[in-house]
């Protein structure tokens, strides 16, 4: 080692005699290839510069050095090597030692392995065998369920229970398909699968079709069915009433034998559950009244079994909005009052219907759809009202269709549908109704008018009684009176009242249950334009048209009074059905509404029983007015008169109440007192006696003493005031027969005695009494009063009423 370190020091120390340029090449080429570099460029260079020699003189002369290095590396090892190949010379016996050993081992593992390498292969082959056969017989079970699956599947289809029969279908494929050992087996499910999910869709699509067609029958039938339990519950609510009233005017009545009863009231609601169907799903509908949503909700379980829940709840909710649309459609060829009920009970079940599905279809349908199917419906059913309401002409027939749709809005509020915009339509034609309401009853009092023959009314039956007085509460008297009874009015009273009360309770009708809970000041107003206008204006035509004899008059007379009676009853039969307490009626009743007609029947029996009297009356131009002596009788005039008057009364007190005969009586005697002043005022007495005076003050006291002869008819104050209807003739006889005329000047004197007469008449009269051959002072004188002083006292009196005058 230490000679080839000594040669790598030599080797330049010997390369300084060449050229120095190839000495530099020399040691980059030996720097190379010591490095392991690549000596491609000194290669080129080497051809480049022509000179290949001198490269491979430069490879040769490194080769040399390196051989010499080499040299010196394997002597230095030399001995190491010797020393390692006696070692391995060594080891050569004890090699074949162990390799006659090994064979030896060989051959007795040979002798020995042979049979248990046999025994080993049969056991492999027969545990390779038993793995056979059991994966055979795990396929075998396997192969087994689904066969057994697969008949379960068939026997549901065969059923119709298609839940099951799918559910059977999802385990095959997700169990069994992946694991079924026969391909054969799983090309047959494979195929098969979709093809029994596709049958199952349609069979229950199918199912679901004619539910769709079957819901719409049983939607009438159930919207109809609600509706008359709403009635029913209506009219009990009525009886109810009624019964209350009924408690309320005996007790206005101080009546004590009261019966108070508790009424079981049935549930009106169609929320009974129904059965569960076959499948295990509940009907949710009220099963009793063929309510069954079994079909539906089969189908919806079916297709979120399927996958396709948002699918069906469209098409669901499409399907049962072109069946809304539909149950819109209002036919033509049909009369709408005819067909009213079906239009709105369909409506009525398929909301009825969507209610139980809202609230038991797991989600079908969702509240927000249910309420923009609502909104449509009402907005449909308000325009479908409108429309036939403008149309109507008849009364009763809005009333019929009020009534329904009232029931439908009472039916569907139960279920939380708001049906306010109805009411409101209702509502917005009151005023329609009332008016056509008003026609009809106009024509219906104008026929009983007509028909009127002014007798009064015979009654042979207590029920006719009953029918015609009492349950107009029209009667005078408590008691039931004798028959055959002759009512004191005709037979239009009783015409009248029920065409009234008619209307009292078709307006009640109206009003009630369309959202307005105080709705008697409505019918209060349409009751009195029923009685101002239409039979006010009923009666006035008649009386002015019809009524041509004092009976006649008499009986309208009569009339007039019980239909004031009547009146009363009306406002508080209207108040009773609105449910106002009796006393805030009676508070604010108005005057009676039919005075224009009372007043001209009045008027008019007043009128023709002046003519008569008036024809009596033209007996007092066979009075004396020049008679020397005072008369000792009455003049013929009062008797006839008074004689009429008596005749009169007795056959009026029979028909007209006190009250009005009083009016009628007054009446007549204000214009006999008028006759008389007229006479004395009138062309044909030129000039009369103070005698002539005295036998009209008998005259006057004759029908004074008549008047208070009604005192057991009329009170005493009441016959006072028919004395006071002669109260001109008297004081103008009284000024004539006076002492002191001049008095009728002084204010105080003519206020207290005087006050009915008026000047002018005093005046001319009073010239007629002064005679110019003084026969009427010469009078005077002969009754001992001094003629001067009277006659000046007259004279005076004349000359200052001329002087105001």
């Amino acid at each position: 080692m230490q000679s080839s370190k000594t040669r790598r020091k030599v080797a330049p120390v010997a390369a300084e005699n060449g050229d120095s340029a190839d000495k530099l090449d020399q040691l980059l080429l030996s720097a190379a290839v010591c490095n392991g570099e690549d000596l491609g460029p000194f290669v080129r260079k080497a051809f480049a510069s022509g000179k290949p020699e001198t490269l491979l003189h430069h490879l040769r002369h490194f080769s040399r050095s390196k051989e010499s290095e080499i040299e010196d590396v394997c002597k230095a090892h030399y001995q190491d090597f010797i020393m390692a190949v006696d070692d391995l010379r060594s080891l050569l016996s004890d090699v074949d030692s162990l390799k006659s050993s090994l064979s030896n081992s060989n051959s007795q593992l040979q002798s020995v392995a042979g049979p248990l390498l046999s025994s080993l292969d049969s056991f492999v082959e027969a545990r390779n065998k038993c793995q056979n056969i059991t994966l055979a017989i795990e396929s075998l079970r396997t192969c087994i369920r689904l066969i057994e699956l697969c008949s379960r599947a068939n026997m549901h289809l065969s059923g119709n229970n298609f839940y099951m029969a799918l559910k059977c279908v999802d385990s095959i494929e997700r169990q069994y398909l992946d694991k079924t050992p026969s391909s054969t087996l799983r090309r047959m499910l494979e195929k098969q699968i979709p093809t029994i999910r596709s049958h199952i869709e349609r069979r229950i699509n199918k199912d679901f079709g004619d539910w769709l067609v079957e819901i719409r029958i049983v939607s009438r039938n159930l919207g109809q069915l609600a509706i008359g339990q709403a009635s029913a519950s209506r009219q009990r609510e009525e009886d109810m009433r009624m019964k209350q009233r009924q408690a309320e005017e005996q007790s206005r009545l101080s009546l004590r034998d009261c019966i108070y009863a508790l009424e079981d009231e049935d549930d009106d609601g169609l929320g009974g559950l129904g059965d569960e169907g076959k499948d295990g799903y509940v009907n949710g509908g009220a099963g009793m009244f063929g309510f069954d949503l079994t079909p539906l909700y089969r189908a919806y379980h079916i297709h979120q079994t399927l996958g396709f829940e948002d699918r069906f709840k469209q098409y669901y909710f499409e399907n049962r909005k072109l069946q809304l649309t539909s149950d819109f459609q209002v036919s033509s060829m049909t009369p709408f009052l005819e067909s009213h009920q079906t239009f709105f009970a369909q409506i009525a079940g398929f909301f009825i219907v969507e209610d139980r599905v809202l609230r038991t279809g797991g989600g079908l349908i969702s509240k927000m759809e249910v309420e923009n199917l609502w909104d449509t419906a009402v907005s449909k059913m308000c325009s479908v009202l409108e429309d036939q309401f403008s149309r109507m002409r008849t009364a009763n027939h809005l009333l019929l269709i009020k009534d329904y749709v009232s029931l439908l809005g009472v039916t569907l509020r139960r279920y939380g549908y708001s049906v306010d915009a109805l009411l409101d339509v209702l509502s917005k034609h009151r005023d329609k109704y009332h008016e056509l309401l008003l026609s009809d009853c106009r024509k219906q009092i104008s026929e009983a008018l007509s028909a009127d023959k002014f007798e009064q009314m015979w009654m042979n039956k207590e029920y006719e009684y009953s029918m015609n007085v009492l349950s107009f509460q029209i009667q005078t008297f408590d008691s039931i009176p004798a028959f055959p009874y002759i009512a004191p009015f005709s037979a239009t009273v009783p015409d009248c009242c029920r065409i009234v009360r008619s209307f009292v309770e078709d307006s009640v009708s109206f009003m009630s249950y369309g959202g307005q809970l105080d709705f008697y000041d409505v019918v209060k107003k349409y009751l009195d334009r029923l009685l101002t206008e239409v039979l006010d204006g009923a009666l006035l035509k008649l009386i002015g048209s019809s009524i041509h004899g004092v009976n006649q008059a008499m009986v309208m007379a009569a009339n007039m009074a019980v239909l004031e009676r009547a009146c009363d009853f009306f406002f508080r039969h209207a108040a009773q059905l609105s449910g106002i307490p009796l006393r805030m009626a009676e508070r604010g009743r108005r005057q009676f509404p039919l005075n224009k007609a009372r007043d001209a029947a009045e008027e008019m029996l007043s009128g023709l029983l002046k003519q008569k009297v008036d024809g009596f009356m033209l007996l007092i131009e066979n009075v004396n007015w020049m008679a020397d002596e005072p008369p000792q009788n009455e003049n013929e005039y009062v008797n006839e008169v008074i004689i009429f008057l008596e005749t009169l009364l007795s056959t009026a007190q029979q028909i007209l109440p006190v009250q009005v005969l009083k009016r009628v009586l007054q009446d007549v005697l204000s214009h006999i007192s008028e006759m008389i002043v007229g006479a004395l005022l009138g062309e044909s007495v030129k000039r009369f006696s103070l005698n002539a005076i005295m036998g009209i003050d008998v005259d006057i006291r004759l029908l004074e003493t008549f008047a208070e002869n009604q005192a057991p008819l009329v009170s005493e104050a009441e016959a006072n005031q028919l004395k006071t209807a002669l109260a001109e003739a008297r004081q103008l006889i009284n000024l004539l027969l006076s002492n002191h005329p001049e008095n009728f000047l002084n204010p105080v004197i003519r206020e207290r005695s005087y006050n009915a007469l008026d000047y002018r008449k005093v005046v001319t009269i009073s010239e007629k009494l002064r005679d110019p051959s003084d026969r009427l002072f010469g009078t005077f004188g002969s009754r001992g009063y001094k003629a001067n002083p009277k006659k000046k006292s007259l004279d005076s009196l004349i000359k200052r009423l001329r002087d105001v005058n």
